[in-house]
């Protein structure tokens, strides 16, 4: 099922929640809204569901407008940070509640019940812990167990609010592969709301990146880091240095040392921004923007992280290379030099 916000706005109060949102989910999709705490993207999330009614605009579902559809009306499934897991019932029963309080002209039998949870609970891997109470459960199972519980009525949409924000890092990471399997195997259009860079990277379809109420940029994570539309989604998406400068001439300034454009930029003041991997390290000063003492080398894999510290602006700059390209020692003086860069306009 197909998603569409249109034109979306919302206030509480004085405060602008949303800002004229607009947003299509294809059918099938896994879509992140990501972004920082109170930039809006749970109050989206809850007005997709029907949990909050936006001001203005609309949401279409598979092109029908259930803008004022009640929540039960939008065959729509949540999962949410707290897993709000019945303590007194099963995990069985957990996942069967929502097929049992069906109304009875269309609930299923006991045996088809049964059929349909046991098969979810081998879809999460948790087959053996049938009848555990939720109290018996760690808390990634507990997760588990919550969105096989949201699966069971078999939603057309699936809705998932920091589902793993309270859970430790390792946990996370080994849901995150696990629910883009389970998205896979399934098909279910979801809808995450997350503030993990790294989550959204790693199980997305596709990144909503939102900020202070409005969409910043839409798109995969290949585009997002290496196409960044604003300031914002270049320092919110991955690693990256600033530096402020001036562009004249078709040519990129900061203090003594210039950047030739391959583009024809407008002269006025630009902020470049240079991502770890875009530095290359060198003895010599020709061509070098900046210069430096290595302080740290930490090996994290198939890259050496070099931390180089410039004493002339007193701050760090953070660079990947491979070993071949670091033949250098912590406390050497090295020159950097830039590969590329990303520059925007200073308003």
């Amino acid at each position: 099922m197909s998603i569409q916000v249109k034109h979306i706005e919302k206030h509480f109060g004085q405060f602008h929640a949303l800002k004229n949102i607009n947003l299509d989910v294809e059918t099938g999709a896994l879509v992140s809204l990501l972004g920082p705490s109170g930039c809006g993207k749970t109050t989206l999330l809850r007005i997709i569901a029907g949990l909050e009614s936006a001001d203005t605009g609309q949401i279409l579902l598979n092109g029908v407008d259930v803008t004022h559809m009640p929540v039960q009306a939008r065959k729509i499934g949540f999962m949410f940070q707290s897993y709000a897991l019945f303590r007194h019932m099963s995990v069985y029963d957990n996942i069967a509640f929502g097929l049992s309080v069906l109304p009875r002209r269309i609930r299923p039998s006991k045996d088809e019940i049964h059929e349909k949870v046991m098969s979810l609970l081998k879809l999460i891997q948790l087959p053996h812990l049938a009848n555990s109470l939720p109290h018996q459960l760690s808390g990634g199972q507990r997760q588990r167990v919550a969105l096989a519980r949201s699966l069971a009525v078999e939603p057309k949409i699936l809705l998932l609010d920091e589902p793993f924000g309270a859970l430790d890092a390792k946990v996370r990471k080994e849901l995150r592969q696990w629910l883009r399997d389970i998205h896979q195997e399934l098909h279910i259009t979801s809808l995450l709301v997350t503030h993990d860079q790294e989550e959204a990277l790693e199980v997305s379809d596709k990144i909503v990146v939102m900020n202070h109420g409005h969409v910043e940029q839409v798109g995969d994570a290949s585009t997002l880091y290496h196409q960044p539309d604003t300031p914002f989604v270049t320092e919110f998406i991955g690693e990256v240095s600033r530096f402020d400068g001036d562009v004249q001439s078709n040519q990129w300034t900061y203090q003594q040392y210039t950047y030739p454009l391959a583009q024809n930029l407008s002269d006025g003041a630009y902020s470049a921004y240079i991502r770890p991997h875009q530095w290359l390290l060198s003895n010599q000063a020709d061509g070098a923007m900046l210069s430096g003492t290595i302080k740290h080398i930490h090996d994290v894999g198939s890259f050496l992280r070099v931390t180089i510290f410039d004493a002339r602006t007193e701050r760090f700059i953070e660079v990947l290379v491979t070993a071949e390209q670091c033949p250098y020692h912590v406390n050497d003086g090295v020159y950097l030099i830039p590969k590329a860069l990303q520059l925007f306009p200073v308003h």
